[in-house]
């Protein structure tokens, strides 16, 4: 009861609803950005980060969560490194074809267990190494064919990728020192990054785009989008798939395990038999 093959239904639900969220979330953005024509990409973080804050702090009025107290200095760094991931993957999108941003998205597994095996000394298995660096070759060969590569937009990835890696080992360290949950996590340090976004942000953003954000006419289509895509991501964060896409690696990791410990097993048998 409640599993499918031996993987719990709460594991695969999750996994779907990462999936689903990304991808709603992902069109709102361009949408607004390439078909509306607003390309403050920074801003917009800001705005979702402030609708997140918000959606957090009523859903933990209402008991759905424990509030935890955290040091500053970590809300502080955390909310830095976080900032600075969620803006770059979305001024990634802003300079980027959808395709070119779902396949930065990707790179940024191989690159987080890089990381890893170098600084951490994390081991992992020949499949997980294999099966990577075939994801890592469709990267390379879908971001070659894309016509709309420009240099802009793969240094802004490439800082996104960079920013995202170190950000979830940071935050896989950080909940097990602390013992806390991302959503515990995030509701502290969601007011933190949004007020250093909603002051950087116009800044960045007119420096990328030779635009100015408060001269932009804001016209009612764009501020519904904005919001419909705010309040998305305040149900469903983007920190909080993010975490998700950390935690479908580790759950892989643990298939990927299993298997080849009843393969070990059955072989010994096997052995014990003859």
């Amino acid at each position: 009861m409640g599993e499918i093959s031996g993987y719990p239904l709460g594991v695969i639900g999750a996994l779907f609803l990462s999936v689903a969220s990304s991808v709603s979330i992902v069109i709102c953005n361009k949408a607004l950005m390439s078909n509306l024509g607003f390309p403050f990409a920074t801003t917009l973080t800001s705005w979702h980060l402030m609708v997140t804050y918000c959606t957090l702090y009523v859903a933990q009025r209402l008991n759905f969560f424990e509030s935890k107290p955290i040091d500053m200095k970590t809300v502080v760094v955390f909310g830095i490194l976080n900032g600075l991931s969620i803006g770059f993957l979305n001024l990634s999108l802003g300079f980027n074809s959808i395709g070119f941003y779902q396949m930065t998205k990707l790179a940024i597994i191989p690159f987080t267990v890089l990381v890893e095996t170098i600084f951490l000394n994390k081991q992992f298995s020949q499949k997980i190494k294999f099966s990577l660096f075939l994801l890592l070759v469709g990267v390379g060969i879908a971001s070659v064919t894309d016509l709309q590569l420009n240099l802009l937009g793969t240094v802004l990835s490439l800082l996104a990728i960079v920013t995202t890696c170190v950000g979830q080992i940071l935050t896989n360290t950080i909940q097990k020192r602390l013992n806390v949950s991302s959503t515990q996590l995030l509701y502290q340090s969601a007011p933190f990054q949004a007020a250093i976004l909603f002051v950087t942000g116009p800044m960045m953003d007119q420096y990328l785009t030779k635009k100015n954000v408060f001269a932009y006419n804001y016209s009612p289509i764009v501020l519904i989008n904005g919001k419909e895509t705010a309040a998305l991501l305040g149900g469903i964060s983007k920190d909080h798939m993010d975490m998700a896409f950390a935690r479908i690696f580790d759950f892989l990791t643990v298939v990927v395990s299993e298997s080849e410990g009843k393969e070990r097993s059955t072989t010994a048998l096997n052995d014990q038999k003859v």
